[in-house]
C-alpha cells in the first residue's frame, strides 16, 4: 500500500488541496489503487494555535511510514515572522534529503502560452533543481546592522557530492524518458569558483550517457532563449536560486504558476508534491482559485509511483477541462475551485469506464 500524507497548508493552499485529494480519491476508485490518505494538520492554524510547526515525532512518522507527502501551500499574513514555513518546508527538504525540485513544464494548450509565435510541437521543458544546497541555506552573516557600512554575506554552499546527485538525476531521466538533450544552466563567468565545480562534473556525469546531448548556457542567456525558442530545450539542470527563477519563467510560457505542479524527491526514499503557486491569502475563501496545479501534483504522484495509466487519465482530464473552458476565471472560465475539481472528477470516472488498474 502506497501511503500519502495530505497536508492542506493555507490559504487557497487549503483549497486546491482538497480538490487534489478529490481527484486523486476519485482514481484510486476508478483504476482500484492501493493508496492511502491521510489529513495532517500542519500550517499557520495549528502554529498560532499551538505554537508547533511539526514536532520531530512527525517527522520521523513522514520519513518512515509514509511514502510520500501531497501539501497545498504554507503562508499566512497573520504570522508575521514567516519562520514557520521554512520550518516545514526547508524541514522537510532537508531532513528528508528531498535534493530533487522536479519542475515538469507542459503546455496543455496552445491558448495558455504567452508567446506570439506557439512552436508547432509545443514547449515540454523538464527542469531539475538543486534542492537542499546553495544560496538557500541561509549561511552568512550581518556586521554593523541598520548603520550606514552595513555588510550582508549569504554564501552559496556547493558540494562535489549535491552537484553529482542531481546532474545525474537529470540524466538518467533524459536517457530514461528518451529525451534528447541535458543543459546545465549557470552563471560560470560570473561565478566562476561555483561553475567550475558544476560544469566539471557535468562533464564526466554526461560521458555515462553517451546518447543525452549536452550543452551549457549561462542562466541570464537562457532566460532570454526560453522566450525566443523554448522548443529548442529539453532538459535544465541547475543550481537551487538560478532553478527557482527559471522555473517560473518555464511555467509562465506553459500556462501560469496556477497550472505548474512540481516534485521534491530522494529516489526510492522520499517525496513530496506541491504546486508552485503561494497560498494567496486575499482571495483564499473566494472559490477563486485555480486547483488544477496542486490537481496535475497528484497525477505526478501517480505518475511517480507507476501509476501510469491513472497519471495520463488525470493529464488528460485536465487538458480536456482547459480546451472545453471548464477552468476559473483566470484562465477564462467561470467555474469555482470546487466546480472544477468535480468536473474533472466527473469526467476522469466517465470517460474511463474499462481502464484496468495500472
Amino acid at each position: 500500500m502506497l501511503r500519502v500524507a495530505v497536508i492542506p497548508g493555507d490559504g487557497i493552499g487549503i483549497e486546491v488541496s482538497r480538490e487534489a485529494t478529490r481527484v486523486l480519491e476519485r482514481a484510486i476508485t476508478v483504476f482500484d489503487l492501493d493508496i492511502e490518505l491521510d489529513q495532517w494538520d500542519v500550517g499557520a492554524e495549528r502554529f498560532l494555535r499551538d505554537g508547533i510547526t511539526l514536532t520531530d515525532a512527525e517527522f520521523r512518522t513522514l520519513a518512515e511510514d509514509r511514502d510520500a507527502i501531497l501539501l497545498g501551500a504554507l503562508g499566512d499574513p497573520r504570522v508575521k515572522d514567516e519562520s514557520y514555513v521554512r520550518d516545514i518546508l526547508l524541514g522537510l527538504r532537508l531532513k528528508l534529503d528531498l535534493y530533487i525540485n522536479y519542475r515538469p513544464c507542459v503546455l496543455p494548450d496552445p491558448s495558455l502560452c504567452p508567446l506570439k509565435d506557439v512552436p508547432a510541437e509545443g514547449i515540454h521543458l523538464d527542469i531539475f533543481r538543486e534542492n537542499t544546497e546553495g544560496i538557500y541555506l541561509n549561511l552568512g552573516g550581518v556586521f554593523r546592522e541598520g548603520m550606514a557600512d552595513e555588510v550582508a554575506i549569504q554564501e552559496s554552499v556547493n558540494t562535489h557530492r549535491g552537484v553529482e546527485r542531481i546532474v545525474r538525476a537529470a540524466f538518467q531521466f533524459a536517457a530514461d524518458r528518451g529525451r534528447p538533450s541535458v543543459t546545465l544552466v549557470d552563471k560560470a563567468n560570473a561565478m566562476p569558483i561555483e561553475g567550475a565545480l558544476w560544469r566539471r562534473v557535468f562533464d564526466v556525469v554526461a560521458q555515462d550517457y553517451p546518447e543525452v546531448a549536452q550543452n551549457t548556457m549561462y542562466v541570464d542567456a537562457m532566460a532570454m532563449d526560453l522566450v525566443r525558442r523554448p522548443e529548442r530545450y529539453s532538459v535544465l539542470v541547475t543550481s537551487n536560486l538560478f532553478g527557482d527563477i527559471i522555473s517560473d519563467l518555464a511555467a509562465e510560457l506553459t500556462g501560469g504558476l496556477g497550472l505548474a505542479p512540481s516534485a521534491n524527491i530522494h529516489p526510492g526514499r522520499h517525496a513530496l508534491f506541491e504546486p508552485v503557486h503561494g497560498s494567496a491569502p486575499d482571495i483564499a475563501g473566494l472559490g477563486t482559485a485555480n486547483p488544477i496545479g496542486a490537481i496535475r501534483c497528484a497525477g505526478l504522484l501517480l505518475e511517480y509511483f507507476g501509476f501510469e495509466a491513472a497519471a495520463v487519465a488525470v493529464e488528460t482530464t485536465v487538458a480536456l477541462s482547459i480546451r472545453e473552458g471548464q477552468t476559473t476565471a483566470d484562465l477564462g472560465g467561470a467555474r469555482s475551485t470546487q466546480q472544477v475539481g468535480e468536473w474533472i472528477c466527473d469526467n476522469l470516472d466517465a470517460t474511463m469506464p474499462s481502464t484496468q488498474p495500472a
